[in-house]
């Protein structure tokens, strides 16, 4: 029912969004007489904020059309080589060429869309081809398409690197770290070969190390109250009508929760920037919230999983994780080079879980394994920003470069 009226109250305002941009536009128009005035910039202000408020925020597109390769503009052309029922596997072709390292980059199933990995992508791009799980909204999903499992999602990575093959580098951002590293071991059993390098960036493999806010209302909190209190049904005028699903304005309004001020002063800072008429600093807050506020629904099954085998059981470290009913163990994993990236000032995955990656894949030589924790960089600064295109993505490039020999430590 609170999905339903979440709903109805979204469709209600989104007139009133448009009355706003429309008086907006008109109170700065050079017809209007008045535009000139104070009062009318502070009025086009205050408009296009409760514009934006008011609005449905859309799956964002990647955008991404050309990279500098080699010093040169190349353009990129996307291509779906792979398409299930949750997930699209797109491929980022980019033509005349010499053949670069193939990367399968994999993004979260956690509230936003792989959109987030933007800059990840394209910084990738310019020394690698490019693969990125591109993940469905579950409400686009009809129920009659079945559910969606941890299994399933570690059945999917499966599916993916066979496709790809094992020439190949593996990059997981965030929450993917655990069943990546589960395919990973499952595939280590049955003699596949394991891709070159494995590079895990903020993910939560252990959330018993450097616990944050959000791992431990996870642990503290029973399967039972997320299954009560955030567990809805997927209103009736979506593809998905009916589907149990983690609503995406549940998880959004966690996302800002946690840092509630430091939201209201971007949008004071926004307000401020159009009154002064600086459309750069306006720019820049539209195209950050343009993707934060893009939120997606995730399978109710997939987030219970999670929920009680990441947070609760804490299977993977404890070597208890059972997928598909096969026993993951991860000393499994051999052949295969292995960074792990933190950020110092993550209150995501916390300094320590990613790390602990590395003591788990006992199978893998030291030599072969290194780890960095970015100083003063928090969740999202480990995959997108400065800080990740000028201290982070060299030491991954370093890694992606290894063949066979070992890595230097960070």
């Amino acid at each position: 029912m609170l999905y339903h009226l979440y709903d109805f109250q979204r469709a209600a305002m989104e007139p009133w969004g448009q009355l706003a941009r429309t008086l907006g536009a008109w109170q700065t128009h050079p017809a209007n007489p008045l535009a000139s005035h104070p009062a009318a910039r502070h009025a086009s202000a205050s408009l296009q904020l409760f514009e934006r408020l008011a609005q449905r925020y859309e799956r964002p597109a990647f955008g991404v059309h050309s990279v500098r390769v080699e010093g040169r503009l190349v353009a990129v052309r996307e291509e779906i080589v792979a398409e299930r029922t949750f997930c699209r596997l797109r491929h980022f072709a980019k033509a005349g060429i010499r053949p670069q390292p193939k990367v399968l980059l994999c993004a979260p199933l956690s509230g936003h869309f792989a959109t987030l990995l933007r800059d990840t992508l394209r910084t990738l791009l310019a020394d690698h081809d490019v693969w990125i799980t591109d993940w469905n909204d579950a409400k686009e999903v009809p129920t009659e398409r079945g559910a969606f499992t941890f299994d399933d999602y570690v059945g999917y990575v499966r599916e993916f690197l066979a496709l790809l093959g094992p020439e190949l580098h593996v990059v997981s951002v965030c929450q993917p770290a655990v069943p990546v590293l589960a395919a990973l071991a499952l595939d280590a059993v049955e003699g596949r070969k394991p891709p070159r390098s494995v590079t895990l960036i903020g993910g939560p493999v252990d959330t018993r190390v450097g616990p944050t806010a959000v791992s431990e209302f996870s642990r503290t909190h029973p399967i039972e109250w997320f299954e009560s209190h955030v567990i809805q049904r997927v209103p009736w005028r979506y593809p998905g009508h009916m589907r149990r699903v983690y609503p995406g304005f549940l998880q959004f309004a966690g996302f800002v929760a946690m840092n509630p001020m430091r939201h209201l002063d971007s949008h004071a800072q926004f307000w401020n920037h159009l009154v002064a008429g600086d459309g750069e600093g306006a720019d820049a807050h539209r195209h950050f919230y343009d993707e934060y506020n893009a939120v997606m629904d995730l399978p109710a099954e997939y987030y219970l999983d999670t929920i009680e085998r990441v947070f609760h059981r804490h299977a993977l470290p404890k070597g208890d994780l059972v997928v598909s009913g096969e026993r993951v163990r991860l000393e499994k994993i051999k052949g295969t080079s292995l960074l792990t990236i933190e950020g110092e000032l993550d209150d995501i995955s916390g300094p320590g879980q990613t790390k602990a990656a590395l003591g788990l894949c006992r199978g893998v030589p030291d030599s072969r394994k290194s780890h960095f924790t970015a100083p003063g960089v928090g969740h999202f600064g480990i995959f997108s920003g400065r800080a990740f295109r000028e201290r982070i993505y060299p030491r991954v490039r370093v890694c992606l470069a290894q063949r066979e020999g070992g890595l230097r430590r960070a």
